[in-house]
């Protein structure tokens, strides 16, 4: 077909009517195609059905150490949830807590304390700032954003490359403005572009030299095991910080949300032992325990970090052949 440009006018009405009529054709289908970033199908739903007949009423519930977990108690999670858990984060189980449903609300609630009470070595509550900035790598994560949205913090953007975000912009930031106290990262196949943070941008974020005292780095890492085609090494990120003697400085958050069911998964948050110390106090003023019983299904159904990797396996099975069908229709449409 010639280019429009090039078009007459009565070729340009005919090629109007042409597809008219195509675009008639689709919308007589009658379709309901519901493009909801990261809403997983009805048969990947149907991987964790299971799940729910591990526990009845014939079942023990009881977890390592005795816990009952129909009754109140362990904030910071079952010990069996933290094995899991910690091995599928990097970390020990004195450096995870085990929490509600959504990494989100986690995350939310931990910049919402910082702003009404400071965090670990500062009792100065970001609230009392003339101002808190935050560095936002773009393109990110809508969600993130709209916390900070939401909570009157100003959004600083970051450009992103293939090895993660612009450090040298980040370096100069943090070292000259003392209203920045936090970051947000997705270090592994970020949204929406895929990117996983290479070992130098990972090094280079834990020698960080920030002007605020109390700056913190949220890590997403929300798809540690999400591989539709192939794996992508990232340096342990605890570990990270920990080298470069800034182990304070970082939160990591994760879910299985996107590998059970969303909304009714099970969160953590990774930190240094102080950092979980001084979150389980404040927590200690939120809650009395979270939902044991569903960290239990996760930990019978799950079982280890192979138990993990077969699900996502299966996931990705799925997945595949629906991401070769839109990246074929891209390239040969767009290309």
């Amino acid at each position: 077909m010639k280019p429009y440009s090039d078009m007459s006018r009565e070729e340009l009405l005919q090629e109007k009517e042409t597809l008219t009529a195509e675009f008639n054709m689709h919308k007589a289908k009658g379709l309901s195609l519901n493009m909801t970033r990261g809403k997983p199908s009805s048969e990947q739903l149907a991987l964790s059905m299971p799940m729910l007949d591990i526990i009845n009423s014939s079942s023990n519930c009881t977890a390592e150490g005795g816990v009952d977990c129909r009754n109140y108690g362990e904030l910071t999670g079952i010990m069996d949830a933290k094995k899991l858990f910690a091995e599928y984060s990097g970390v020990s189980t004195d450096e995870i807590i085990i929490a509600g449903s959504t990494s989100l609300t986690f995350m939310y609630d931990c910049i919402a304390r910082a702003m009404l009470t400071g965090v670990l070595g500062s009792e100065r509550p970001w609230c009392k700032e003339e101002k808190v900035k935050f560095l936002c790598p773009v393109p990110g994560y809508d969600r993130h954003f709209s916390i900070c949205q939401f909570l009157g913090i100003e959004m600083i953007n970051i450009p992103t490359g293939t090895e993660g975000p612009d450090m040298d912009m980040i370096e100069k930031l943090v070292s000259s403005d003392q209203l920045i106290k936090g970051m947000w990262c997705v270090p592994k196949f970020s949204n929406p572009l895929g990117i996983t943070y290479s070992e130098a941008v990972m090094r280079r974020l834990a020698a960080l030299k920030p002007a605020a005292k109390d700056f913190r780095i949220f890590c997403d890492n929300a798809y540690a095991m999400h591989l539709v085609y192939r794996d992508v090494p990232l340096l342990n990120i605890l570990d990270a910080f920990k080298e470069a003697g800034k182990a304070n400085m970082v939160y990591l958050f994760g879910s299985t949300n996107k590998i059970t069911f969303p909304g009714a998964g099970v969160s953590f948050m990774a930190a240094s032992k102080e950092n979980i110390t001084f979150k389980e106090k404040q927590l200690s003023m939120q809650a009395i325990g979270w939902d044991k019983l569903n960290m239990l299904r996760h930990v019978l159904f799950l079982k280890d970090s192979n138990g993990i990797k077969a699900q996502m396996q299966k996931h990705a099975e799925i997945l595949r052949p629906k991401f070769d069908a839109v990246i074929e229709k891209l390239d040969s449409g767009l290309t």
